[in-house]
């Protein structure tokens, strides 16, 4: 039985999201698999969401279920296998997010980038946003499809392509972007807004360089937040100044010079 759907008054900021899940999003407590209970908190958010009027598109990784590619290259696996294993993982994923949706009542449809006719259709840009116009909530797996590229980059990538007006990025145990990696350094505190190039600059760990770079490029701006609350996708996509704010647009230290208006 699904759950409640939220009662919802104020209106979404945004007409089109694209959800990027980590596949560590989809553990809860656990070491590693899926988590039935997480994945479905999820799903009820994304539900109410919907419910808003968003069309909504998800990239999932695939993290929870294929971990430590760098140590089993180190050991001598092709890296192009590796990471051909890791799309695959982001099926298993995505197959367990739409079901958790599809018993929320959400339509959705799941496009890999690797032929598996079976269980997803294949990636086709012009079938994805006739979905998505039709609400149906579509879940990208197989990254790109190519390895090399992390789902980070299919994210921007995918965003591009359907024309989404941002990316919504779920982080696990942090508030958003912080200056300084909080393992290392316990006062690393929340950067509110920052540019991609400044991120990509300072090394801060919001995307991988390449993922940060198409975003920049096509001037896509991203909300990174913390999932470990998962109502948080319903007040990102209302707009709320929660997390950190990633964009183009160079930040305006206070008590800075502004450029005249034109």
């Amino acid at each position: 039985m699904s759950a409640p759907a939220l009662f919802v008054t104020e209106p979404a900021a945004f007409g089109r999201v694209l959800l990027k899940l980590s596949g560590e999003a989809l553990m809860g407590d656990q070491h590693y698999g899926q988590d039935p209970g997480r994945i479905s908190a999820i799903a009820s958010a994304i539900r109410d969401v919907v419910d808003l009027g968003v069309e909504v598109a998800i990239v999932v990784g695939g993290g929870n279920i294929y971990r430590g590619m760098e140590e089993v290259v180190r050991l001598g696996m092709d890296r192009a296998s590796a990471d051909y294993a890791g799309m695959l993982a982001t099926v298993l994923n995505a197959l367990s997010v739409q079901d958790a949706l599809e018993r929320n009542g959400v339509y959705t449809r799941v496009q890999s980038a690797l032929e598996i006719k079976e269980v997803a259709e294949p990636y086709i840009r012009r079938r994805a946003i006739r979905h998505l116009e039709k609400k149906r909530v579509v879940i990208f797996a197989g990254g790109t499809g190519n390895p090399f590229f992390t789902t980070d980059t299919a994210a921007a990538l995918r965003a591009c392509e359907i024309g989404a007006e941002t990316i919504l990025m779920g982080k696990n145990g942090v508030e958003g972007v912080l200056d300084a990696d909080p393992r290392v350094d316990p006062t690393a505190r929340l950067i509110p807004e920052i540019s991609h190039l400044e991120a990509i600059e300072r090394g801060l760990r919001v995307m991988d360089t390449t993922a940060l770079s198409l975003c920049m490029e096509n001037d896509m701006p991203l909300r990174v937040f913390n999932l470990d609350d998962e109502r948080n996708i319903v007040r990102v996509t209302r707009g709320e100044a929660i997390g950190t704010l990633v964009r183009t647009r160079a930040v305006v230290a206070p008590g800075a010079p502004r450029e005249p208006a034109a």
